[in-house]
């Protein structure tokens, strides 16, 4: 085992130092051509995907609806409210699923002794398998929810400002670092794990929270989904500021839980890196 572990070389130099942004730019560019070329290969089956996408986004809206027929408040949040924060929501899973959709692959690698080509390619290992491949259909949830939070703001008769756009999209940049950050770290797990195949799903459940206003559980499990696990950031946080109004506190807060979070993560995938030790073994 101690000799296979040595035959995978080192990390190229630039996974610990800043690397070359116009080298970089050229692969993440390959990386969506080849993803677009893939999935236009098939056009049928892509636009039945992003029709299928915009499907749960409108049954999600009869849920609200039917909901709201009845109330007119939900632990304080209005009708319109709640389509920010179904928004947010569907923003943030179309980014992470469109943008990341490779991590899912990571136990596949694992299983099938590819990673043993991402780890010796002459680029940070990280990079490859987070950006590797787009997932397209994802487009029809991110104009959906791009639609929803207009339909949301123009139903609450919000007028949100500058300063309000720029705290809602600063903590739904902030969310997009968290929930990225999380889904590495619970994939990686697959280097240990090989044979769970349903890792993707552990995300799942943090949206099934995330995806709730933190209003409506007690007051203790309110600050532990701010300051403690940051489950708040993912929606409710950024639905705030367009709500609410500006809070720089909490824009704050969510970056550095972004960093944290990235910084957390980084150090996960190169640890577990190091100890893998090749499908052979």
């Amino acid at each position: 085992m101690g000799a296979i572990r040595a035959t995978l070389p080192r990390q190229p130099a630039c996974s610990g130092t800043f690397p070359s942004m116009r080298r970089y730019g050229r692969v993440y560019r390959t990386f969506f051509v080849t993803s677009l070329t893939r999935e236009m290969e098939f056009r049928a089956n892509f636009f039945a995907k992003v029709l299928q996408n915009c499907t749960w986004v409108f049954f999600f809206v009869m849920v609200l609806l039917v909901v709201y027929r009845n109330t007119d408040s939900v632990a304080g949040w209005l009708r319109g409210h709640a389509f920010v924060l179904g928004a947010t929501v569907f923003l943030l899973t179309s980014l992470v699923g469109g943008l990341f959709f490779s991590l899912m692959e990571i136990p596949q690698h694992v299983r099938m002794g590819t990673l043993d080509f991402v780890l010796t390619k002459p680029i940070d290992s990280q990079f490859w398998v987070s950006l590797r491949r787009f997932n397209f259909d994802r487009v029809g949830a991110l104009l959906s929810g791009v639609a929803l939070l207009a339909v949301g703001l123009a139903i609450s008769g919000l007028q949100p400002s500058l300063l309000q756009l720029a705290g809602y999209f600063g903590l739904v940049f902030a969310s997009l670092a968290i929930f990225y950050s999380v889904t590495l770290m619970m994939m990686t797990l697959g280097i240990w794990f090989v044979r769970v195949d349903n890792l993707w799903v552990l995300t799942e459940t943090v949206l099934d929270v995330a995806r709730f206003p933190t209003d409506i559980f007690p007051r203790l499990l309110q600050r532990i989904f701010v300051f403690g696990v940051p489950l708040a950031f993912l929606a409710t946080m950024p639905s705030r500021q367009l709500i609410h109004g500006f809070d720089g506190a909490m824009l704050g807060l969510g970056l550095f839980w972004g960093i944290v979070l990235l910084a957390c993560s980084r150090w996960f995938w190169r640890f577990a890196t190091r100890h893998y030790t090749s499908a052979s073994s």
